[in-house]
């Protein structure tokens, strides 16, 4: 079957999120999809089958290297740009993924060769900040959130704090939270309107630092639109690779856009 990698969230090689993406043509195994997952090491494997549903076209599921997840918005636009890049999808139409967790997810192709993802919106609510965070973190914390995805949001001073954490993360996987996003709004002059990192130590191996996460936008949106005054946005994840993602929120709904490329295209082989 073919199985392709792509860079999500970036307009260039070797930066942005790197996902797998598997095209299947029929059911597989969880199993064998975590043990794929696995050998592809990426923060998240995408695996995409066709289905025969007045709902939607194909089914998405996503794999860290050690679990499935709920929801994955890079690997979502990994997926999306996959089937359009190899012609599985007419450019014009839009694609629509059954999930199992997150309902059904609609990508469009946007003018200039960008994609935009309808996602639900995960707003954090106000909690007191976990003991031991701000040491984990190397950080001090001004606000704490949580929200259902079991995500904390943390704002800190300003972009160069964001930019210079240097979280433990052994500390920071005693922390009761899936993903910690550290956030601030941007420095003068920038591009973009506010900035963010991703630690999840508890679903991914080695520094535990997710690149670019489409997911943790869902929050970040409607806590910058209320903080900014503004509906439509664009956030900068600061990582060693770094992303853009262009965040507009619509009610209970957040679309996410970016671009992707593809840097490996292959027949997989077992």
């Amino acid at each position: 079957m073919r199985i392709l990698v792509v860079d999500a969230f970036t307009d260039r090689p070797f930066a942005g999120n790197p996902a797998g993406v598997c095209l299947l043509q029929d059911e597989a195994d969880p199993g064998w999809m975590q043990r794929l997952a696995a050998e592809m090491k990426h923060s998240e494997t995408a695996f995409v089958r066709p289905v025969d549903d007045s709902a939607a076209d194909f089914e998405l599921r996503w794999f860290t290297p050690v679990m499935e997840v709920a929801l994955c918005g890079h690997a979502t636009l990994g997926a999306a740009h996959a089937l359009y890049d190899t012609g599985t999808v007419a450019p014009d139409r839009p694609i629509r993924f059954r999930t199992l967790k997150s309902g059904v997810l609609t990508v469009t192709r946007e003018e200039g060769g960008g994609l935009a993802m309808d996602f639900p919106a995960a707003p954090a609510a106000p909690v007191e900040v976990p003991e031991g965070l701000a040491e984990a973190l190397g950080l001090p914390v001004l606000d704490v959130g949580r929200n259902a995805q079991d995500d904390l949001l943390v704002e800190v001073a300003d972009e160069a704090a964001v930019r210079g954490a240097a979280p433990d993360a052994g500390a920071l996987a005693g922390i009761d939270a899936r993903v910690v996003i550290v956030t601030a709004a941007a420095g003068p002059g920038r591009e973009h309107d506010f900035v963010s990192r991703c630690f999840a130590p508890r679903v991914l191996p080695g520094d535990a630092e997710d690149p670019v996460t489409g997911s943790a936008h869902c929050a970040l949106a409607p806590f910058w639109a209320a903080r900014l005054g503004r509906d439509t946005l664009t956030g900068h994840q600061a990582s060693a690779r770094g992303g853009d993602v262009r965040v507009a929120l619509r009610g209970d709904r957040v679309t996410l856009s970016g671009r992707a490329v593809t840097v490996l295209d292959g027949t997989l082989r077992i």
